[in-house]
């Protein structure tokens, strides 16, 4: 019994199952030890068919007994063990167990079915290309042969049997004919030919007894009710004034034709006869003149032998061969061999039997058929069942970077990184619900192949770098678990910090981008106040029509004048307010020393950095890659932590390659000089620049000057006699040392000391 030894991966302790011995050991640990206790099947990258299988209630889900299930029956029909630990989809005949004989000879037919050189080994494919061989050849093992795997002299025999009955299929989905279906025929076939046979004593009428029946029963309900009037008249004959219409019944249907015709229709079809008999020459020219006239002449005349008259009697005999000859043939009609009904008598029943025999023969089969489906099952329980647990029990691959978990859909290329772990989405709500709460950025993206197959929605965890690049709608490439290339765009960011650097200066972005927004804002306003009052003088001027009796007023009322000059105006004010709010911020900075700016920089930096970057930190040592798979429909027992070294291995930017070199030189300046050169240069010339540049620092230095030449004076970077006769034509007030207007002297500041 091998020894369980525990790992630590990424933090999360977990059973280390190295081969198919440690496994079978390992599925007997408590459950809540294992990693996952369930799983769905969509999203996981192996063979369909052995989920299938492991899926024993069909709920779409493998749970934790399923998989110990799983173990418990490979382990009872393996003696060795080394294809489960290489995960060989080959099986060794001798790695067979004692109790798995006849797993070994549903391998040797199919390996001779196959006609197979190496008759010791049996591959996957092999069995699935034996399967269809075997139902090429006919051999299914449930008993249901078609007609093209019969001979020749009994396939008309089956597809008759096929049309005659409901339809079987087996399992290589074809119709065909099992001994229940050929018994059915039998005792189908026995009573309808003792049902034929009996034929000749009903249709006593010869070859139209079908067709004379058929009339007389048309014409039944006529006759019936005919004769049974003329029971009642004999019976009462005052009835027989009932049965006529009266005078005022006949004269308010006059000139109504289809009044009359249902006054008509309630008559008998002749005057009823107490002795019960009908006279043919007396029937009324009624609705059904015509249909009695014919079977008058065509019906009973030829089988009564009397055209003149038809008695009580004659008509019930006449009618009761009919029904008789209408009753058969509806019996051979509902028969589910009426079709071959004529052709029943050739059948033998040496055909019947040979029949019976080919379906008993495939049937025999149904055991080691079945025994096949079991086969198909080892050797995928051989292939995949150690790999899986190691992403059930335990789950390893998700923090080795050579190695793939099976829960993997592929990797993403996006931004200059490379994200190596995404899982399937199948609801994307859901799942954003339940990683929003998390600390981990997540990324989803919409993966579209290019051969036209269906697309499909992946979670792409980002673990390190920065997120302030990932925005909806950026594009990549994504390459799956075969390699296989598609486009890939962000459909949703959940966005937390990435790294603890971009926790500490997300504060920082947020103002930055608070204060951007209100500025364009801002500027968006003014420009529109602008416009605004252009078209506003615009409209003003072309609109005013100046007084022709006071010609020297009009320039004082010219209202586009007005408008223009209040817009120089106001733009002046602006200008005089930033000059003086940059005055402020130099007489306030001027008494500070350049330790002091650093000082309160870096506080502020700390002030705002240390909360964030603490809230950061704590952030990023909680983030959880379970709540990613939890999204996915993954039941996990313990957190799957993202350690620093993980997050690096999930999220990366690979090196150049190994062997090239960086040439620093920037060749589009080259570009550009070369341009130049080329080019008729559009932009402003060198003077026209320094002028401008004069210009402008003209302005601001105006706008400043008298807080500046106060700061030069006060430490002496001015001569007196300069200050004295710069300050007085500026502001009101006296220099430091000079007298003022009472003759009194200001005292001096302190000189600055001398620099050491």
């Amino acid at each position: 019994m091998p020894q369980l030894v525990y790992r630590r991966y990424g933090g999360s302790l977990q059973v280390d199952i190295p081969d198919f011995n440690t496994l079978i050991e390992a599925v007997r640990i408590p459950a809540t030890q294992w990693m996952a206790l369930a799983c769905p099947l969509e999203g996981i990258a192996c063979d369909p068919r052995f989920l299938s299988l492991m899926d024993s209630d069909g709920n779409n889900r493998i749970r934790v007994e399923e998989l110990r299930g799983a173990v418990d029956w490979t382990a009872a029909r393996l003696a060795d063990r080394k294809g489960a630990d290489a995960g060989s989809d080959v099986l060794e005949l001798s790695a067979l167990s004692a109790t798995a004989s006849k797993l070994q000879g549903a391998a040797e037919l199919v390996l001779r079915t196959l006609q197979a050189t190496d008759t010791t080994r049996l591959s996957l494919e092999q069995l699935r290309t034996s399967d269809k061989a075997l139902r090429d050849a006919g051999k299914n093992g449930d008993g249901i042969i078609a007609p093209t795997s019969l001979p020749d002299r009994l396939r008309p025999l089956a597809q008759a049997i096929i049309a005659a009955f409901p339809a079987v299929t087996n399992r290589a989905g074809l119709v065909g004919v099992d001994v229940a279906l050929v018994q059915r025929f039998r005792a189908e076939r026995t009573a309808l030919l003792a049902h034929l046979a009996g034929r000749d004593a009903v249709f006593t009428w010869g070859a139209t007894s079908l067709e004379q029946a058929k009339r007389v029963h048309e014409v039944a309900p006529l006759l019936d009710g005919y004769f049974v009037q003329c029971r009642l008249v004999a019976a009462q004959p005052e009835a027989a004034a009932s049965l006529r219409l009266r005078a005022e019944r006949v004269e308010g249907a006059l000139g109504d034709l289809g009044a009359m015709g249902k006054a008509a229709g309630e008559l008998p079809i002749a005057a009823p006869d107490p002795s019960g008999v009908l006279v043919w020459s007396k029937l009324y020219r009624g609705p059904g003149y015509e249909k009695l006239e014919a079977f008058h002449q065509e019906v009973a005349t030829p089988l009564l032998g009397d055209g003149v008259k038809l008695t009580d009697t004659a008509w019930r005999e006449l009618s009761a061969k009919a029904e008789a000859i209408l009753g058969w043939q509806a019996k051979r009609d509902s028969s589910a061999l009426h079709a071959v009904a004529d052709t029943l008598a050739t059948v033998s029943d040496e055909e019947l039997d040979a029949l019976e025999s080919a379906s008993r023969e495939d049937l025999s089969l149904k055991g080691t058929l079945d025994v096949i489906a079991e086969l198909e099952r080892l050797v995928l329980y051989q292939r995949w069942l150690l790999l899986f647990a190691n992403n059930f029990i335990s789950m390893p691959s998700l923090y080795l970077p050579r190695m793939r978990a099976l829960m993997e859909k592929g990797s993403l290329i996006l931004g200059g990184r490379k994200y190596t772990l995404s899982v399937l989405v199948t609801d994307r709500a859901s799942h954003s619900a339940l990683t929003g709460q998390g600390t981990t950025c997540i990324l989803y993206v919409k993966v579209m192949p290019k051969d036209g197959a269906d697309g499909y929605e992946v979670a792409v965890p980002v673990t390190s770098g920065r997120s302030t690049d990932l925005v909806v709608g950026k594009r990549g490439v994504f390459y799956d678990v075969d390699g296989k290339e598609h486009d890939a765009i962000v459909t949703q960011v959940i966005r937390q910090p990435v790294s603890l650097w971009e926790a500490m200066t997300m504060p920082f972005m947020r103002i930055g981008s608070f204060i951007t927004s209100k500025v364009e804002g801002l500027a968006a306003s003014g420009d529109k106040d602008f416009n605004a009052s252009l078209e506003t003088g615009y409209k003003q001027t072309v609109t005013a029509q100046p007084p022709p009796a006071a010609p020297a007023a009009a320039p004082a009322a010219a209202p586009a004048g007005a408008g223009l000059a209040g817009v120089l105006a106001a733009g002046g004010i602006a200008f005089a307010a930033l000059g003086s709010a940059l005055a402020f911020i130099l007489t306030q900075v001027k008494s500070l020393t350049l330790v002091d700016v650093i000082t309160a920089a870096t506080i502020l930096a700390i002030v705002v950095m240390a909360p964030a970057g603490l809230l950061g930190w704590m952030k990023l040592r909680r983030r959880n890659l379970a709540l990613l798979l939890e999204g996915s429909g993954w039941a996990l027992n313990d957190r799957l932590i993202l350690t620093p070294g993980v997050a690096r291995l999930i999220t990366r930017r690979p090196k150049l390659p190994k062997g090239s070199r960086v040439d620093r030189s920037d060749l589009v300046r080259g570009a550009l000089r070369h341009a130049q050169d080329d080019d008729e240069a559009e932009s402003m010339s060198p003077w026209a620049r320094l002028g401008l540049t004069l210009v402008v620092l003209f302005v601001l230095g105006w706008q400043v000057r008298t807080p500046v030449t106060e700061w030069l004076c006060t430490y002496n970077w001015l001569s007196d006699d300069t200050c004295r006769m710069l300050l007085p034509r500026l502001v009101p007030t006296a220099l430091p040392g000079t007298p003022d207007a009472a003759g009194t002297a200001t005292p001096a500041a302190p000189a600055p000391a001398p620099a050491k």
